[in-house]
């Protein structure tokens, strides 16, 4: 059964009167009919939707049900998942030249996912809080990392990404009195 596409789209372009298609809308549709093949392919069952975020594009993949297909396609800690962003992004690049900023979720992951990381964020300042200087978090891509840098500041503390390649991680510490 072929996937199902909703768009909700928020940003047009109109150039001299004429209503045309914005970069994030082709993005989208580009992405979209990418997954819809690669699940026709793998035969799984998923609808694709797709929304228009301050100028970035959302995909989600959804099921009725969660099944262990749609699992397999986020894979242990997001790692399948990332790939495949990464492969709709290229896909995406290689269809208008342009690079793509798009985010894909599969059955919520992304959003469980970042609950889960403001919550690491609160926990390093908790440990600030009580006295430490510095607080090291474990290894992240950067994604997450963005993320958990968001999280942090907006508690009022500083965080760094330090190390390179899969060992990269954040360190918080207190912000910096001037």
């Amino acid at each position: 059964m072929p996937a199902e596409t909703e768009i909700a789209v928020e940003d047009t372009v109109v150039e001299e009167g004429v209503v045309g298609v914005s970069r994030v809308e082709e993005e989208g549709d580009i992405a979209a009919d990418y997954l819809e093949e690669l699940l026709d392919i793998a035969d799984i069952d998923g609808d694709i939707d797709i929304e228009v975020r301050n100028g970035r594009t959302y995909i989600s993949i959804v099921a009725d049900e969660e099944t262990d297909a749609l699992k397999t396609l986020v894979g242990s800690e997001g790692e399948v998942l990332d790939a495949l962003q990464e492969l709709t992004r290229l896909c995406v690049l290689s269809a208008t030249g342009n690079r793509s900023r798009l985010v894909l979720d599969i059955s919520g992951y992304r959003d469980q996912r970042n609950v889960e990381l403001v919550a690491i964020a609160k926990g390093a300042a908790e440990k600030i809080e009580g006295g430490s200087t510095a607080v090291a978090l474990p290894a992240m891509g950067a994604y997450e990392r963005k993320i958990v840098h968001d999280a942090v500041a907006e508690l009022g503390l500083e965080s760094e990404s330090e190390g390179e390649g899969s060992s990269r991680h954040i360190v918080v510490t207190a912000a910096q009195q001037d």
